[in-house]
């Protein structure tokens, strides 16, 4: 188990390095046009659509996952999936990115846990998710999308911290926090916990 944990997380290093490239050019875009501050002021909204997705993305894969093997609990599969993608998604769409902002000292950083800010939408999206993957469980869902849409999520979250201007030096460490947020928390969510939580169940072969 150990070892197939370590080789996903291996194996999707480039394409979480992709994703936060892609993050830091939007970024980059964005200071290029002189549409900073504008971008800045909608970047809350952009957050509380990113955000939702991923947990509910989050949600489908983690459910699906639990009820393959663990069919029985229905009541311990809601428990687990709203739990590990409420919890991984605000960790990689919040917390993370809050050090970030904090380390760079930005001027407007603020925590934002959507699942208390906005918990009237957050919340739903996890049970959504949950309910998809109780009726239509899948595991197959695009990893490469939840990197992309975690990645967004995380990158909106600190131009909301930003300010007028962005320096070389920021984009750098923002690329480095980008790539930290989503690398762990989504590998863990979409792979590592969800085998750790039905490892036990799984043949010999699977493990």
């Amino acid at each position: 188990m150990r070892e197939r944990i370590a080789a996903e997380l291996k194996h999707h290093a480039p394409f979480t390095a992709f994703g936060a490239v892609t993050g830091v050019i939007i970024m980059l875009i964005i200071a290029l046009t002189g549409a900073l501050i504008q971008v800045n002021r909608i970047s809350e909204t952009l957050f509380y659509i990113l955000h939702p997705l991923h947990v509910t993305f989050s949600a489908i894969v983690i459910t699906s996952m639990y009820r393959k093997y663990k069919p029985g609990k229905i009541w311990l599969a809601v428990l687990v999936g709203f739990v590990i993608a409420v919890g991984m998604a605000t960790l990689s769409d919040s917390l993370i990115p809050y050090l970030g902002e904090w380390a760079l000292n930005l001027p407007n950083r603020e925590l934002h846990i959507g699942f208390l800010e906005e918990w009237w939408l957050v919340n739903p999206a996890a049970f959504l998710g949950i309910l998809i993957g109780m009726l239509k469980p899948t595991t197959k869902f695009p990893h490469s999308a939840h990197v992309l849409i975690s990645t967004w999520a995380s990158l909106f979250h600190i131009v909301m911290a930003l300010g007028a201007t962005v320096s070389g030096v920021q984009f750098v460490i923002i690329f480095i926090f980008l790539f930290l947020a989503v690398w762990g928390p989504c590998c863990l969510s979409d792979i590592a916990l969800p085998l750790v939580v039905v490892g036990r169940y799984l043949p010999e072969e699977h493990t």
